[in-house]
């Protein structure tokens, strides 16, 4: 008979806290929907006193998804659980994730406290949080750099104090697996009570082993895991759960199971993509364009005689058609619609017809519409409601001739135009941009994004833009790339100028 692991998602918490990646409530829900088809067992939502906005979103995921209980985290503070308290209001099932830091570093440098007092305010938050709801989970930041005999004893008094599951966050992403496993190892050994909690994972990627960390993990004994999608999180990520999922699916000799639908990995990760604006690395395990791709010609040949030469996952295991629908322009809406829905995207009729209008555009240009064309396309309709708007763009560039650049904007439907000069054909337009919108705006980060390999290719384009000191980020998708970084600066534009209305 095989384990039950349990897949804890902190997506919309943990990998919502990388910079530019923050979502609206609706996109939040949509996301929510997608992890409860997935069969994940819990969904930390977010922090819920952190920002009206992440209070608002817990309340509306309780509303909009049934089986899996929601999660909102905490910090050892009474305010914290009140405020996650009325967020969970309509949850199903609920949960509370309080919890403080225990390695030295953290009791003495973050705290300004010792052993004792953080133990009394681990077993405080506890009961507190008892008091309201009967599933507590509690976590000990920066466990992978805690003494084992201490973390123990913290454990032992939070499970006496009533938490359901216990959670020992690599924080930093310090661990070596064997270093990890062991820790697991000893405390499912030497903590009294533990067989009345469920010990977690949460483990970053900071040395690239998060994945290999939370494996170990649960060889020693845990059965809960917190990953997210496509392994986003903040710094360098934390473990993907598509990563997880199909390790156990591959290595049934380990004997542990998940609710995991391995088929929606794949339309999953990409919906996450798009709307965080993320892109998934080519080479990115399970979900990258190139996991099952094979270019070397030994590696081909062995592939077309027997897959299982060079390939331990059908694609299809993951929700890869690979004998999907090809899109041109002369495609229809209804493949069009279907494309999208296989990639994770449910549009409305609406919503449908404007990402239509555009991909008929795009496909005039370009021979091939690949998936991540799509749903950039999918992404392009946030524009539609934004004050400032592209209107046109002309650009004068060449070898030895000095780059000149005309744009029109409309602002609130009037229109405005300026030109400028410029080194290279995307510093003038930007200059002209300037030009009409009279701030002082310095760009911090430009990045460029080819999403295939063909000279028509759609390129995505990133930008942080600093203003009255903040920081905004902005994204613009165009088969012309000076016309994606104006439109990447533009969407900076709207974000400040929205705050400013």
């Amino acid at each position: 008979m095989s384990d039950k692991l349990f897949i804890f998602d902190t997506t919309l918490r943990d990998g919502e806290q990388v910079p530019g990646c923050q979502l609206n409530t609706v996109e939040k829900i949509q996301v929510a929907k997608s992890l409860e088809l997935l069969g994940v067992d819990v969904i930390e939502a977010g922090f819920p006193v952190s920002s009206p906005g992440d209070f608002n979103s817990i309340i509306e995921i309780s509303k909009a998804v049934t089986w899996p209980t929601i999660c909102a985290l905490t910090r050892a503070v009474q305010r914290d659980i009140d405020v996650a308290v009325e967020s969970l209001q309509y949850a199903k099932r609920k949960r509370i994730h309080t919890g403080i830091g225990t390695s030295d570093s953290h009791i003495k440098y973050k705290f300004n406290s010792n052993r004792e007092e953080i133990i009394e305010r681990a077993v405080a938050s506890v009961k507190y949080a008892k008091r309201f709801v009967e599933d507590v989970e509690f976590y000990a930041e920066d466990a992978g750099r805690t003494d084992n005999v201490y973390l123990a004893q913290v454990l032992e008094a939070v499970i006496k104090a009533g938490a359901t599951v216990v959670n020992i966050p690599d924080t930093t992403g310090y661990c070596l697996p064997d270093e990890y496993g062991a820790k697991i190892k000893y405390l499912m050994e030497n903590v009294r009570g533990i067989e009345k909690a469920i010990l977690s994972t949460h483990c970053h990627n900071d040395l690239g082993m998060a994945t290999a960390n939370t494996i170990s993990g649960v060889l020693n004994g845990a059965r809960q895991v917190e990953v997210t999608i496509n392994g986003i999180g903040e710094r360098a990520g934390n473990t993907a759960l598509e990563e997880i999922a199909m390790i156990l699916k591959s290595h049934k000799e380990i004997k542990i199971e998940t609710n995991i639908n391995t088929q929606k990995i794949y339309p999953t990760s990409r919906m996450v993509s798009s709307l965080m604006n993320m892109p998934v690395q080519p080479n990115k395990a399970i979900v990258g364009r190139n996991a099952f791709a094979h270019s070397s010609g030994i590696h081909q040949d062995g592939v077309l005689k027997n897959l299982e030469t060079y390939e331990i996952i059908n694609p299809n295991d993951v929700g890869i058609d690979d004998s999907s629908i090809v899109l041109t322009a002369r495609s229809g809406r209804a493949a069009l619609k279907h494309r999208l829905s296989v990639l994770g995207v449910e549009p409305s009729t609406e919503k449908l017809d404007q990402i239509y209008e555009q991909f008929l555009k795009i496909a005039d240009r370009k021979k091939d519409i690949n998936d991540d064309d799509i749903l950039v396309l999918a992404g392009a309709d946030r524009s539609i409601n934004h004050r400032i708007k592209l209107d046109y763009l002309q650009v004068t560039s060449g070898v030895g001739v000095r780059s000149v650049a005309s744009l029109g904007l409309k602002i609130s439907g009037e229109k405005f135009e300026a030109a400028a000069g410029g080194n290279g054909p995307v510093d003038a337009a930007i200059k002209a941009l300037k030009k009409i919108i009279n701030r002082h705006m310095v760009l911090k980060e430009f990045t460029i994004q080819a999403l295939s390999r063909g000279s028509d290719d759609m390129g995505k384009v990133h930008m942080q833009v600093e203003y009255d000191n903040q920081i905004y980020y902005g994204f613009g998708a165009n088969t012309d790339i000076i016309a994606a970084s104006v439109e990447a600066y533009i969407d900076c534009i709207n974000k400040f100028a929205g705050v400013e209305k």
